[in-house]
């Protein structure tokens, strides 16, 4: 029936339709062969369904690996905001030194709060966090240094912009010694770039796989509708014409992969929720990991749809030119 309705859509071409009605027609033309495409792949579900989850599967991984990495830097930012600096105070200083030292200090523009932390308070918290309070109440004399908790701007919570405040600070009359323990972090940003790159590498390899699949997918149906193909050439049908509908199923296949690479992402990130309740406790509170957004889910959709019919594409150009029909 296709062939018939190009023919008709020729002769009609040549009686004279104006511009509107020819692109109405190919829009029509194309709509029954993406259906009929869609038919196609349901004639052979086997076959579709194993292509389908291969490439929903491959898809998956770049996608969950994605998650981790999106995840992992928000938990550096919240970790990032939560950094400080502790600055420990010299021996023998009166209150109207400390009074002096908070407010020039409090007075730095990368400085966003400073709390107090006398001798007093520091053994007491330290009786409290250290569990060893009975026996620390044997000492003769209290040997913590009073100190200064610095939490600064969020511009200088960085790794980098934190390390260059403290070394500021310390030149302070009043501080003994400062200490940042941001070398985890620094370490931490690391493996994130690590993560990274992996994610870029893993996701190029996959795709091109995603794009191979497709293409023999497509070879192996081209080849079963050779017969065919050679009378669709035979009447006069163009290669435009032939090759849509198998253009078609590979952007199908695409669009389904997609959705299934959906679907197993989201199943991952709720298995690795409830996996992570109680891991998550100790370190960030009411910590939940963040899925795909609509934004990461229609750029999946488009990926996947775009590997399937550039698989398609590809594979169509290669073999449907090598069909000729043998009229001897």
């Amino acid at each position: 029936m296709s062939i018939l309705f190009s023919s008709e859509q020729k002769g009609a071409t040549k009686r004279g339709v104006n511009p509107l009605q020819r692109f109405v027609y190919f829009w029509i033309n194309n709509l029954r062969q993406i259906v009929t495409s869609l038919g196609e792949i349901w004639r052979t579900p086997v076959a579709s369904v194993m292509t389908i989850l291969v490439m929903g599967l491959s898809l998956t991984l770049p996608a969950t690996l994605h998650i981790i990495v999106k995840n992992v830097q928000s938990i550096n930012v919240e970790w990032d905001s939560a950094s400080e600096i502790s600055l420990f105070l010299n021996e023998g200083l009166s209150e109207q030194q400390i009074a002096s030292a908070i407010r020039r200090i409090s007075a730095y523009d990368e400085v966003d709060e400073l709390r107090y932390i006398s001798k007093n308070d520091a053994i007491e918290e330290f009786k409290t966090l250290s569990g060893f309070g009975q026996a620390l109440s044997y000492l003769e004399s209290n040997p913590l240094p009073a100190s200064f908790v610095i939490t600064p701007t969020a511009r200088f919570r960085q790794a980098e912009s934190a390390k260059n405040l403290l070394l500021k600070l310390q030149k302070e009359r009043e501080v003994d010694f400062g200490k940042l323990d941001i070398d985890w972090l620094t370490r931490l940003n690391a493996i994130v770039n690590m993560l990274q790159e992996s994610v870029i590498t893993v996701a190029i390899l996959l795709l091109v796989s995603v794009v191979l699949i497709i293409g023999n997918t497509i070879r192996l149906s081209i080849i079963s509708r050779r017969e065919e193909i050679e009378v669709m050439k035979l009447v006069g049908a163009t290669e435009a014409f032939i090759q849509r509908p198998f253009v078609y199923t590979g952007l199908w296949y695409g669009l389904m992969g997609g959705f299934i690479a959906f679907i197993v992402v989201n199943f991952v990130v709720w298995w690795m929720q409830s996996a992570l309740v109680e891991i998550s406790g100790l370190y960030v509170n009411d910590f939940e990991i963040e899925g795909l957004s609509f934004a990461e889910f229609g750029w999946l959709m488009a990926i996947a749809s775009f590997l399937g019919f550039s698989g398609a594409f590809w594979s169509v150009h290669r073999h449907i030119k090598e069909i000729e029909p043998n009229i001897d």
